[in-house]
């Protein structure tokens, strides 16, 4: 997709009521820290479009990215923020999974999961809810240029292994700062939002 207009255009807090949008959504969910804006900034060639922090737990709502006026790219609150209370921890988990429950327009959902480390039980537990809501949630495996070519393999198959994947499930090696995977997660959501005979191939818009 030639990426020509990104703008925030909704942001729902704990008490919003999911909107009915007029396009199609893609979802990206992850736990605090696991380089979620990052990836969204890769994704839509913007440096400072989704807010990164030092601080985790910073997205306490999910927002969503109006992209061309064809679809919309919807970051979800990140999960598992040790510091965070857990009555505000109960709040962002309501949010995700009233978001993927009630949503008339998503197509798929993406879940982050930092290829340095195994699944944690707050990433099995995501994984298994979005499956329980009938998705066949692909795996973006981040942080990729942290590890040597050497571990990829493996760690890949720690992460499949951790979460107990459906078969077939998708497995993305990514880095925001090689950018290696972009095209392929681009790839995926055109398949998902665009017919497929208007699907065209990736292509970098020009950075603003």
């Amino acid at each position: 997709m030639v990426i020509k207009n990104v703008n925030l255009e909704i942001v729902c807090g704990v008490t919003s009521k999911v909107p009915d949008t007029a396009y199609a959504e893609v979802a990206f969910a992850g736990k605090s820290n696991v380089g979620k804006s990052s990836l969204i900034n890769a994704l839509m060639n913007r440096k400072v479009l989704a807010r990164t922090s030092a601080q985790p737990g910073k997205t306490q709502t999910i927002n969503f990215y109006n992209i061309n006026d064809a679809m919309y790219l919807v970051d979800l609150p990140g999960y598992g923020y040790a510091k965070a209370s857990e009555e505000v921890k109960a709040k962002w988990g309501k949010m995700i999974e009233n978001y993927l429950h009630t949503s008339k327009q998503l197509k798929a959902v993406f879940l982050l999961i930092d290829i340095r480390h195994d699944p944690s039980a707050n990433d099995r537990m995501m994984y298994e809810w979005m499956v329980y809501q009938g998705f066949a949630p692909i795996i973006i495996a981040t942080k990729l240029d942290k590890i040597k070519r050497s571990q990829i393999q493996k760690n890949v198959k720690a992460i499949r292994e951790g979460l107990n994947v459906q078969p077939g499930t998708m497995i993305i090696p990514f880095s925001a700062e090689t950018k290696q995977g972009r095209d392929e997660i681009w790839e995926l959501i055109d398949s998902f939002v665009l017919p497929q005979e208007d699907a065209p191939s990736v292509e970098n818009a020009e950075e603003k």
